[in-house]
């Protein structure tokens, strides 16, 4: 069985050819990232218009990467949402277009449960299971007891971290995206500086603005007594504490509930020090099948929601040409 995915959440877009659920014959990203590093974020309105110069393009590279042709596809599967709403539409037209005309089914996707079955590059997802997810949009605790269930458990109050790095980055001058940048300043960084620990009313939940409000006044404290702010050692102190908050309530949710995986999923899953700190965790859950992305599916691309549409279309979950792009869908909606 041969799937095409499309996903156009955010200002990456991309196509990518599976095979029999498990085997990625091709994964075609158009990334944007240079483009809006001018506007330090992700412009909207400019990530849509991209989306669409880009969409065909990288249909037809993968398909050509994967030596198939439109003939030999069986489903189409696609980010129906969370996410920019005008980037998202642009996916969901071509799905839809491409569904109609080659007559297969159309299995809509949710972006998180992408991030999470990227997972499946690296071994099997054994259940009950628990995610971490991390990314510049979410912050998630999500429990599976059984295969494509969802529940989320804990989440961020405020800021997603991976936001919290790009609002941290752009306070100390630092370019975008702020996740590299401070991961890399990070590592040659000291224990210099010292941040509060956040508190939330459901010990499962995140909180980030605080955090991202100690680093301003951090810097401000500094600069008014006249010492040099070494931005080194902010990152240092700033990432610590930010990997601190994601860990201790995956512990936390670790002791409470019976599982048998955990996963790391999402964008901020490529951060050294959070895979840094997952993989400790062996020590401490030996029993426990521990899984982290490769690097290059941390990111957007459409093999996370091909390897997820698979799953979705056993469970009998399609779509028709009725279907929209819903930039507010929430997980357990699948």
């Amino acid at each position: 069985m041969l799937l095409l995915a499309i996903e156009s959440s955010c200002d990456e877009t991309s196509c990518a050819i599976i095979k029999d659920g498990t085997e990625v014959l091709s994964n075609s990203v158009a990334s944007q990232i240079d483009i809006h590093k001018e506007y330090g974020g992700v412009f909207p309105e400019v990530a849509s218009r991209l989306h669409v110069e880009n969409i065909n393009v990288t249909i037809k590279d993968a398909l050509t990467k994967a030596d198939v042709s439109l003939k030999d596809i069986d489903a189409i599967a696609v980010t129906q949402g969370p996410g920019l709403i005008g980037s998202l539409h642009v996916g969901v037209m071509a799905a839809k277009t491409l569904a109609w005309s080659l007559n297969v089914p159309l299995i809509p996707v949710h972006h998180i449960a992408g991030h999470i079955y990227a997972n499946k590059l690296v071994g099997e997802l054994k259940f009950p299971l628990l995610a971490l997810v991390v990314s510049g949009g979410h912050t998630e605790l999500v429990f599976m007891d059984k295969e494509y269930s969802f529940e989320v458990i804990g989440k961020t109050q405020d800021d997603a971290v991976g936001e919290a790095y790009d609002k941290v980055a752009r306070l100390l001058g630092l370019s975008y995206p702020g996740g590299p940048v401070i991961d890399k300043l990070a590592k040659t960084g000291k224990a210099n500086y010292k941040l509060p620990k956040v508190k939330t009313d459901n010990p499962l939940d995140f909180s980030f603005s605080g955090l991202k409000s100690a680093v301003r006044q951090l810097t401000l404290r500094e600069e008014r007594e006249g010492r040099e702010v070494i931005v080194e050692d902010v990152a240092y102190a700033f990432q610590h504490a930010a990997v601190d908050e994601l860990m201790s309530r995956v512990q936390r949710a670790l002791d409470t509930l019976d599982v048998k995986s955990f996963v790391l999923a999402g964008g901020v899953a490529a951060n050294s020090e959070v895979r840094k700190r997952v993989e400790d965790l062996k020590e401490v859950y030996p029993e426990l099948n521990i899984l982290q992305p490769p690097l290059w599916a941390c990111m957007d691309q459409a093999a996370m929601i091909g390897l997820a549409g698979h799953i979705a279309q056993g469970m009998g979950i399609s779509g028709d040409c009725e279907i929209s792009a819903n930039s507010n869908i929430q997980l357990h909606t699948y």
